[in-house]
């Protein structure tokens, strides 16, 4: 078997084509990388920032990144607390959904029937420095043409502006700075009547293609409060929103599970042909969804301590940097590993872009192992930002592996159960043969039972790898060649990864994915709950040449 280099080239040579009854996927998200104007840039908002903690080679097996990232970042979700005060502060705009943070947002509010307003009329058509505003007329426009609006609709206003002006700097100024500095007419937005008749209709999600959701220079905040105060959420900084038709697209908008967090950076895309959007539509209106993301926050074991002094990730940090005296709230970014919590792990993490790698010897002998038993390993540029949304979503096959737990002997430690080709079968045996495009969620129980705030959070990652405790049910590389020759493209658990505690079979196990051309989604609670019948939606915040991937895991059912 000859080295695997995947590239855009390849996907496309790779992909077959889609039937006329088949769902497509259409990313609706901004690329997220320092030379773009990603971030809002007044001070003191800080700017995104990715950092190569580590590359493949002598001390690493893996590319492993840190991410500076506000979540003013890129395409991102607004939810209530951003102009709702809390109730205890009793303020005229004080109330209950000033505790409906990021992570309070149910999961079927994320999703719903893309219903696309056309305001591209307005598009550069005010004054420097102002927004042309999107009225209750164009949304009536819209309804007159298409429908009336109802309850798990998702108002998306299309003005194309992310599309023109979302570039790379200096040219990117043009997108927000120089409509703050009035040197160029502001971004279409809709104004607080607007959004009043939206809530008449009981829209509770939207989305605008502009960098934000609020007019500019003196309506901003109005409009934000005008929708937020009814529970609305929405994204800002969408993009190609021309794919989607004006009804019966899916749509859908998720983003990292921050504690407190009044909004954040995000993943939006759509869904069009086939039966698959009106079946996730449905699910929606009728509030048939299940988070699957464990809670981001500084106390929480998010991320790997490592094995060993000064192997640890970046731990998870929430970072003041402007205080809303109002609000009574700091505006904050996060320094974090880009695995933390809930994650993406593409093909890049373990494979190397070129063949040749001077690894420690020890994992040598590993490489030499593997490659007698599973083929070469392969090479891969495929980061985050490559990995087709459509991986990372499919029906949801939960495997229970929870009967491996207990069965290695302390003498042993550290060790993971090993979860074999064997034990999928017998699940086939039980519920079916593995289809094309399924997604295999491995359900160990482990971060249900073990993920607490400290001090009492060492049985997530601490006590496995250091052999006081056995570590978490995890796939053999054997078991990841079986699920690909099965048309499996993604593999999730609810462990802290796909690896386990021993170095050697995570490294293997890594490898077989990558060089097979498979996605992991790590870090995953509520397994039990997933229904026989049930769609998994993920989808990594979308930043360019990431070796990670945070993200919100959801099923629909």
């Amino acid at each position: 078997m000859r080295p695997l280099l995947i590239t855009s080239f390849a996907l496309l040579s790779l992909a077959p084509a889609l039937r006329a009854d088949e769902p497509k996927f259409v990313d609706l998200s901004l690329l997220i990388a320092p030379e773009y104007p990603c971030t809002w840039p007044t001070h003191p908002f800080p700017a995104f920032q990715i950092s190569r903690l580590r590359r493949i080679g002598p001390a690493s097996v893996y590319n492993i990144d840190s991410l500076t990232i506000d979540g003013n970042t890129g395409t991102q979700l607004d939810v209530p607390p951003h102009s709702v005060a809390r109730p205890e502060l009793k303020r005229p705009k004080s109330g209950e959904l000033g505790l409906a943070y990021i992570d309070k947002t149910a999961a079927w509010q994320f999703g719903g029937e893309a219903c696309v307003v056309d305001v591209r009329d307005l598009l550069n058509k005010a004054p420097k420095g102002e927004s042309p505003l999107v009225r209750r007329e164009h949304v009536a426009r819209f309804e007159k043409k298409h429908r009336r609006l109802r309850f798990g609709d998702v108002v998306l206003f299309r003005s194309d502006y992310s599309d023109r002006y979302y570039q790379p700097l200096p040219a990117g100024s043009r997108f927000v700075s120089d409509v703050i500095d009035h040197k160029a007419p502001g971004y279409p937005d809709p104004d607080p009547d607007c959004m009043e008749f939206l809530a008449t209709r009981k829209v509770m999600t939207l989305g605008t293609d502009s960098a934000s959701m609020g007019p500019l220079p003196s309506l901003a905040e109005p409009t934000h409060y005008a929708g937020l105060k009814y529970g609305m959420i929405w994204t800002e900084s969408a993009t190609n929103l021309a794919a989607l038709p004006p009804t019966g697209a899916f749509y859908c908008m998720m983003g990292p599970k921050h504690r407190g967090g009044p909004y954040g950076e995000g993943r939006a895309f759509g869904i069009v042909g086939g039966d698959l959007p009106k079946r996730l539509i449905d699910s929606c209106v009728n509030k048939r969804a299940i988070d699957l993301s464990p809670t981001l926050a500084p106390d929480l074991p998010v991320t790997s301590p490592g094995v060993g002094t000064g192997n640890h990730r970046q731990v998870y940090l929430k970072v003041d940097f402007l205080y809303s005296e109002y609000l009574d709230m700091w505006h904050h970014t996060h320094m974090m590993d880009s695995m933390a919590g809930t994650h993406l792990v593409p093909p890049a993490y373990a494979l190397p872009e070129k063949d040749s790698v001077a690894y420690a010897p020890a994992v040598r002998g590993w490489l030499a192992e593997y490659e007698k038993q599973y083929g070469k390993r392969g090479v891969s540029s495929m980061t985050t930002d490559k990995v087709p949304l459509s991986w990372t979503c499919g029906e949801a096959r939960v495997i229970d592996v929870t009967s491996l737990v207990g069965s290695t002997e302390e003498r042993s430690w550290p060790a993971s159960p090993e979860i074999t080709v064997d034990h999928i079968r017998a699940f086939e045996g039980d519920r079916g043969e593995l289809n094309e495009g399924d997604v295999v969620l491995f359900r160990t129980g482990h971060l249900d039972k073990h993920f607490r705030p400290r001090p009492n959070d060492a049985g997530v990652w601490l006590d496995p790898l250091s052999g006081k405790s056995e570590g978490w049910p995890a796939p053999g590389p054997a078991a990841i060649a079986y699920l690909k020759e099965r048309g499996v493209r993604c593999v999730a658990t609810d462990a802290p990864d796909l690896g386990g505690v021993d170095p050697e079979r995570a490294a293997m196990t890594y490898w077989a994915l990558g060089s097979r051309q498979m996605v992991g989604v790590e870090f995953l609670q509520n397994l039990e709950q997933i229904p026989e019948r049930a769609y998994f939606l993920f989808a990594a915040v979308k930043i360019r040449d990431c070796h990670g991937g945070p993200g919100r895991a959801i099923v629909l059912y």
